[in-house]
């Protein structure tokens, strides 16, 4: 038997990463498995004892042992900010320092990670929670059970983890909510469930066999995978670059973004009595809003200030107790409270792992028949989109306000695993892969699920994935309704990071039947694909940025005839000077002459990869070896990911651009936009960037990648409400081709009637169609559609 404290040492041992975005954030286990195969031998059973029993072995008589990619713990390797050397060209392109990071924390995505918790206690919703002294264990009253029910044969789900470093993944900035390299136990809700109690168990308890967990998923030398998740990025997927306002996330407002460094302070806006009154709308978010900034963020906090009439909660899916947990926009007052879910095994491991079969209450004729439902559940959710069978389960096995028994604890019995192969024949993955996959599905379920929520009128999720989840779950549970916002195609996100391709391919609900991927990856393929249709039908609206998103969403199993589109907006009253000084530098580069101006362009943006300012830099430096007079400025944070802008400085240096170049970081990007001629955004993925709101209502025109809403916003026609057709701000072209956008920019700076021409037409652009107040009027007229506007005072507490 293995003890808390082992568990504990072990779990610390272990690395950890991101689950899913922009995201979501995914657990996608590191390591592909050997095959394995069924023997026969001696175990012991869950109190030490041996016992005869079939078990999964690795073909050598050894008991497999619980693989590492199922373990998560909070202790994450340090990643030193790449720090400019001093004297060198780096130091002069940079213009400044790098800063260091803290020790025992990392940024990915924007959020703050700490190494392992240390304090002995931590608050979790208003209640405080003391960790389980080393070396004990969940005290539990066991009592007999009647000899008629027979003890399933089954595998523990708190098996240990091997030793060692599992091969874990790169994690890559993309997204909204969740960044993800690989991991798989995103589990725990944000505050312990209430006290359950174990059922009667019998005399045959000391007698009872296990199956020992399945081989440890190994990985080929070399081998990584990618993941997508939650990682507040600025937050693209979901809400494209980000305000400029806000592109250098936390530490712009001088906020730690280690949440964690006052182990007995609540995060902001949890009530510290745990009241959450009844609200009109519970925005639910994956790390986000507003303990991180970014374009989603800065949307949400928008629709909130402009809604004063009606109160929000917020529903804030995060990591684990030292995710960032300061508020960095100053809630407004309809604000009535906060919520927070963490994803991470270290907060709930004892609540998830104590499951057994024994805990189900059922004999083995009906652990067969619950076996089957689940299963044929899954085939109907996959073969015919049919969703309530699963939402039944789902409801009976893992809700919080609605549970009646463990269901996750058939996962691992003798019958399940007969069953899934009688109705899964083909599905070509060893039961021991196929076992841990399922597991690691089913603790992220629990996570978002276990807990009750605080009712809403309405719950706006502001993705698929877990958000979308939990308010589908949350709706049916108080009888209320669900409201889906996709700033960007989540799911189309998440697979296509976890396979590692570009970001812009399109992805349509079939694609895990016949990508030529391996099954685990297959598997994930259909975790995301399955659980956006999972949650679809339920909204009774979906809104996306742009018209062409309706259709992509359709082909992931989303329902045009609910859609609604509602733009991101701006109050253009507020670049009314930097517009002025655009007009007035429109003059003076005409006196001056178009050769002779040097041209400075801006990139506005995360450092990261998918926002691609390593082709960026390529393009600088063909427009530089054609002799134009141009100088680039870099805006926005570069410690999301280190690797990345290691890489972005050592190319500047190596084509000797340095004098052409300025990395300027985390700035207050709008007092500076008179000083800008030209917005370059090189992008692989975007929503609706607020950035490029922004500069045009400054008077800038855009030479963009052709990714999320950007067409719309910059190219297409658009006819004002007096009647004034306004044509493009700038050029479009295809991601990914740096000569493309070289020739682009050269059209624009080499004539002066065409550059004042788009000047005019970004700002007349922006007032016409991105106006903030339309925008939060729509918003408003979709809530009281869904029951807003008529909560009364009621609450409860957690």
């Amino acid at each position: 038997m293995v003890s808390s404290s082992s568990y504990r040492a072990r779990l610390e041992s272990l690395p950890s990463y991101y689950s899913a975005p922009a995201g979501g954030y995914a657990p996608l286990p590191a390591a592909q498995p050997s095959a394995t195969e069924v023997s026969a031998g001696p175990v012991l059973d869950t109190s030490g004892r041996a016992a005869a029993a079939q078990v999964l072995g690795t073909g050598d008589g050894n008991v497999a042992r619980h693989p590492d990619s199922m373990w998560l713990s909070t202790e994450r390797p340090a990643r030193a900010h790449p720090a400019a050397r001093s004297g060198t060209p780096r130091e002069r392109l940079a213009g400044r320092t790098a800063p260091s990071q803290p020790e025992g924390q990392q940024k990915d995505g924007g959020r703050g990670v700490a190494a392992s918790p240390s304090a002995e206690r931590r608050w979790h919703a208003g209640r405080h929670v003391r960790p389980a002294a080393a070396g004990t264990t969940p005290s539990t009253p066991v009592s007999p059970e009647p000899a008629s029910v027979r003890q399933p044969v089954s595998i523990p789900l708190s098996a240990s983890p091997r030793q060692g470093v599992a091969p874990g993944m790169t994690p890559d900035a993309s997204g909204y909510g969740f960044v993800a390299a690989a991991a798989p136990d995103l589990t725990s809700p944000y505050s312990p469930l209430p006290t359950q109690h174990r059922p009667a168990e019998g005399p045959g308890d000391s007698r009872s066999s296990v199956l020992s967990p399945p081989a440890a998923p190994q990985s080929a030398p070399g081998e990584t995978h990618s993941a997508t998740t939650l990682v507040p990025s600025g937050q693209a997927p979901g809400g494209g670059a980000g305000s400029i306002t806000e592109a250098g996330g936390a530490a712009d407002a001088g906020q730690s973004l280690h949440g964690g460094d006052d182990a007995s302070r609540l995060p902001d806006g949890v009530p510290a009595d745990g009241f959450y009154q009844d609200v009109d709308v519970a925005i639910v978010m994956e790390s986000t809003y507003p303990y991180l900034k970014g374009g989603v963020s800065a949307v949400v906090h928008d629709i909130i200030t402009g809604n004063p009439e009606l109160t929000f909660g917020i529903i804030h899916i995060t990591w684990d107790s030292h995710a960032p947990s300061r508020d960095l926009y100053g809630m407004p007052g309809n604000v009535a409270w906060v919520r927070v879910l963490y994803l991470s095994m270290e907060e709930h491991q004892q609540d998830f792992l104590r499951a057994r079969p024994r805990d189900l209450r059922m004999s083995r004729r009906q652990r067969r028949t619950l076996s089957a439902r689940l299963v044929d559940s899954l085939i109907a959710l996959a073969s015919e989109g049919r969703t309530e069978p699963l939402w039944e389960i789902i409801t009976e096995g893992l809700g919080g306000g609605s549970r009646r028994y463990p269901v996750w604890a058939i996962l691992g019995t003798q019958e399940f695993m007969e069953v899934y192969r009688e109705r899964m024949p083909d599905l070509d993955m060893p039961m021991s892969e196929v076992f841990w996959c399922l597991r690691d599905f089913f603790s992220l379920a629990y996570a978002v699920l276990s807990e009750s929520m605080p009712r809403a009128a309405v719950y706006h999720a502001h993705t698929t994935g877990y958000a979308a989840l939990l308010s589908v779950n949350a709706a049916k549970e108080h009888g209320t309704s669900f409201l889906l916002t996709e700033h960007n195609l989540y799911v189309r996100d998440t697979v296509n990071t976890l396979l590692d391709r570009r970001l812009d391919y399109d992805i349509t609900l079939n694609d895990y039947r016949t990508f030529d991927v391996t099954g685990r990856q297959r598997m994930w393929m259909a975790w995301w694909l399955e659980m956006g249709r999972l949650c679809y039908p339920y909204a009774y609206a979906t809104t996306y940025l742009y018209p062409r998103a309706i259709t992509e969403a359709t082909e992931l199993g989303g329902d045009a005839s609910k859609a609604v589109v509602i733009p991101n907006g701006i109050v253009t009253s507020e670049f009314d000077a930097s517009y002025a000084a655009r007009m007035r530098a429109v003059q003076a580069i005409r006196q001056e002459g178009a050769d002779n101006h040097l041209w400075k362009l801006v990139y506005i943006a995360r450092v990261v990869p998918i926002k691609g300012l390593v082709d960026m830099i390529e393009s600088v430096r063909t427009m530089v070896d054609r002799g134009l007079r141009i100088h680039l400025d870099v805006c926005g944070p570069t410690e999301h990911h280190p690797s990345y802008y290691e890489k972005c400085l050592n190319r500047i240096v190596e084509l000797g651009l340095e004098s052409v170049i300025t990395i300027r970081g985390t700035i207050k990007v709008r007092q500076h936009l008179p000083d800008f001629d030209l917005f370059v955004l090189p992008s692989y993925n975007e929503g609706l960037p607020v950035v490029s709101l922004e500069t045009m209502g400054a008077g800038i025109p855009t030479v963009s990648t052709d990714v999320g809403a950007v067409r719309s916003v910059v190219a297409d026609e658009i006819v004002a409400e007096d009647g004034t057709v306004w044509g493009p701000c700038g050029t479009i072209i295809e991601p990914g081709d740096p000569v493309l956008m070289a020739d682009k920019v050269q059209e624009i700076i080499q004539d002066v009637d065409l550059y004042q021409q788009l000047c005019l037409a970004a700002r007349g652009r922006v007032e016409a169609a991105y106006n903030l107040d339309k925008v939060n009027a729509a918003y408003n007229r979709v809530y009281r559609q869904g029951g807003a506007g008529r909560t009364g005072r009621k609450g409860a507490r957690a």
